[in-house]
């Protein structure tokens, strides 16, 4: 039989083990996610020749940096691509705010007949898959002319912003008291104005979160823009690496340059990582608080 003063110096022992065991599991699979990374930064500062050795040589004998010169400036229009991304991407980003944010309210706040029906009928189109909608959005795109523009990228956006993000700001908002609404209607506040003064400021580590979801989706996008836009100038940063690293040098019929390329995936890859970097505490604690009520 264990004596009580026993038993109590035990459970430290065993709590501190899970402990370990915990962070050991976590230290191994993160350890294990970094390997493509350091590979892809590690091949991006190696000679052509290095990057193709075998056995593979994980740490460059030399650092060339002027692999990311060429991939900016000599190989391929880095700069354009990158505005192009950058426009697409803010152009998606303040639709999918605005719009997604309007309809959560009325989701969330607005009483009106067949309400929770329509929710339920927008948290179905989740489960309709991409490749389904495709053809008959190319064709509609490709009547009303938007075909190689920007149009079909972003506008969809401003509609909405997608059954996911309408989903979890909703939830969020649905976590405020009802009662701020009251108080807000006594102060002379209609709907935008509960909507504008009262939830928006509310809401803001939800709206950060969607505002990452959506950074992160529309900037690696790489589907929707292959399958719209037709002319070069308009290619975004994923189809610019992936034409010349698929097809070389454009007229010349070059290899691709490995290091480049990874030199121009490592500069591509260094801003959502940034974001998500400086606002990791906004997206956790939207994503976390967002399903406490509903």
């Amino acid at each position: 039989m264990t004596a009580p003063g026993e038993t109590r110096r035990r459970r430290p022992l065993t709590s501190h083990a899970g402990t370990a065991l915990t962070h050991l599991v976590l230290i191994s699979g993160c350890v294990v996610l970094m390997v493509p990374f350091f590979w892809m930064v590690s091949t991006s500062l190696k000679h052509e020749w290095e990057a193709y050795r075998i056995p593979p040589q994980w740490i460059p004998t030399e650092l060339v940096w002027s692999n990311y010169d060429d991939a900016v400036f000599k190989y391929f229009n880095f700069v354009r691509y990158g505005l192009n991304t950058l426009t697409i991407t803010v152009g998606v980003l303040v639709g999918r705010l605005l719009s997604a944010s309007l309809v959560a309210f009325g989701f969330a706040r607005v009483r009106f007949f067949g309400r929770d029906a329509l929710f339920v009928l927008v948290l179905s189109t989740l489960m309709v898959p991409h490749q389904v909608t495709l053809i008959p959005l190319y064709i509609l795109f490709n009547s009303i002319g938007w075909l190689n523009t920007y149009l079909p990228l972003i506008v969809p956006a401003w509609f909405g912003g997608g059954a996911f993000f309408i989903f979890l700001l909703r939830q969020f908002m649905m976590g405020i008291s009802p009662e701020l609404d009251d108080a807000a209607r006594i102060d002379g506040c209609g709907w935008l104005g509960i909507y504008g003064r009262i939830l928006l400021p509310l809401i803001k580590p939800a709206l950060a979160a969607v505002a990452i979801f959506s950074f992160l989706g529309t900037w690696n996008d790489f589907f929707g823009p292959m399958i719209i836009l037709r002319d070069t100038s308009l290619f975004t940063l994923a189809i610019g690496l992936q034409v010349y690293s698929s097809a070389g040098l454009a007229g010349t019929g070059s290899m691709p340059v490995i290091a480049v390329v990874m030199a121009g995936a490592t500069i591509v890859m260094l801003p959502p990582l940034l974001l998500f970097f400086f606002s990791q505490r906004y997206f956790i604690q939207g994503v976390v608080f967002t399903g406490l009520k509903g």
